[in-house]
């Protein structure tokens, strides 16, 4: 057999394993586990970190203001030192919209050591620790979550029994690139932490959603969240990490009620929410960036190029081997796309789309070498330890 034939069944044979043994990741039914409302309703604190937000928060913070809780919550506001007028904004739309309690507040530029939105988080939870909830939503600002999204989660984790639970916000697909990068993002993610493993106590597989995390307080405290991972750029998995290592139940699963507004309309723009933080998932390390571009080309540029290559050299098993692969390939990544209404003729696109995301984990570590690092809302953490990721 020539190369390019054992190349093509180990691209198969790779499928095949992620077909059936990676904790079938390309499922999309992992929703909010079956619950029933408690008879006491418990207190919770919302606390949402904003840098410079003006510009969605209109559509999202209403969203929060409005949600119809039975029992006691409040949202905290951290104004993470903006410049486009957020704090002033959100205190006008709670005058405008009503709703639950909202505080603004400021926590100053962070200290050495921290990242710029776990120092919003922490000064949130401080704020919102003098209330004594029984537990936190953490929630990005560009988040917009139905009437009834807190009372769902709270009825989640209390039934459940679970220290966290988490949801995938369902991100904007409306342009072009949208579509052709956004059901990957997420798809690739579950292929890297299989959400039927991050719910098992059992599992090492540790990872949340950083938009929408509903946290008892008593399991923040335990994990000693923000400040034990207060360097992390890839905070959510860090935190997920942190409490599933202290003993928590935790939960990840993918969002009914809870939606990103926040537009991607060009390439530039995911390529830069991609290769912000890739390289930090890959620790800095160059062997794990070869391993990984090594990895993207065999699963899923190998297919594609078999059976073109087989087409037309006249090798039947080089050809049968990719178009297998290919199939096989296409077939895990349709479910994905039905979940955001997409059409299915996208599904063989993948091996381009995956292109794409490996010349973005390549620039994220080119930037990382030229000293640039990864950066959120205008600040750049380019120091190798400034980041916490694998949560495998």
């Amino acid at each position: 057999m020539s190369a390019i034939v054992w190349i093509a069944a180990g691209s198969l044979a790779a499928w095949l394993w992620l077909l059936l043994c990676q904790g079938f990741f390309w499922r999309t039914d992992i929703r909010l586990p079956a619950r029933t409302d408690p008879d006491d309703w418990p207190s919770v604190c919302v606390v949402v970190p904003a840098r410079d937000e003006a510009a969605v928060l209109p559509e999202s913070l209403p969203s929060l203001l409005g949600q119809d809780y039975p029992g006691r919550a409040e949202i905290f506001l951290v104004d993470d030192g903006s410049s486009d007028g957020t704090g002033e904004l959100a205190r006008e739309l709670a005058s405008r919209h009503g709703g639950l309690p909202l505080t603004v507040d400021s926590p100053g530029e962070p200290p050495a050591g921290w990242t710029g939105k776990l120092w919003a988080v922490r000064h949130g939870i401080g704020l919102a620790r003098a209330r004594g909830p029984e537990y936190l939503l953490l929630t990005d600002a560009d988040i917009a979550h139905t009437p009834d999204s807190l009372r769902e989660l709270v009825a989640a984790a209390r039934t459940g029994g679970f220290d966290a639970v988490s949801l995938m916000a369902r991100l904007r697909v409306e342009s072009l690139w949208e579509r052709l990068v956004v059901p990957a993002f997420v798809y690739f993610f579950a292929q890297l932490y299989p959400f039927r493993r991050i719910g098992k106590r059992s599992a090492r597989t540790a990872a949340a959603a950083g938009g929408c995390v509903l946290l008892r307080a008593d399991a923040a405290e335990r994990a000693r969240i923000p400040d034990a991972i207060r360097q992390a750029v890839i905070d959510d998995v860090a935190l997920a990490r942190a409490v599933k290592g202290g003993g928590g139940h935790i939960w990840l699963g993918l969002a009914e009620r809870v939606d990103s507004v926040r537009p991607y309309p060009r390439l530039h723009d995911l390529w830069r929410m991609v290769s912000r933080s890739a390289y930090a998932q890959l620790r800095h390390n160059p062997l794990l960036l070869l391993g990984t571009v090594l990895g993207l080309a065999l699963v899923y540029l190998v297919p594609p190029v078999a059976l073109f290559t087989g087409l037309a050299v006249g090798s039947t098993a080089t050809a049968v081997l990719g178009g297998l692969a290919w199939l096989v390939m296409t077939g895990t990544y349709a479910p994905m796309l039905r979940y955001y209404g997409q059409p299915l003729w996208l599904a063989p696109l993948l091996p381009f789309t995956a292109f794409l995301y490996l010349l973005m984990t390549v620039d994220s570590a080119v930037q990382h070498y030229r000293g640039r690092g990864a950066a959120w809302k205008g600040r750049t953490y380019a120091r190798p330890d400034a980041v916490v990721g694998d949560g495998s």
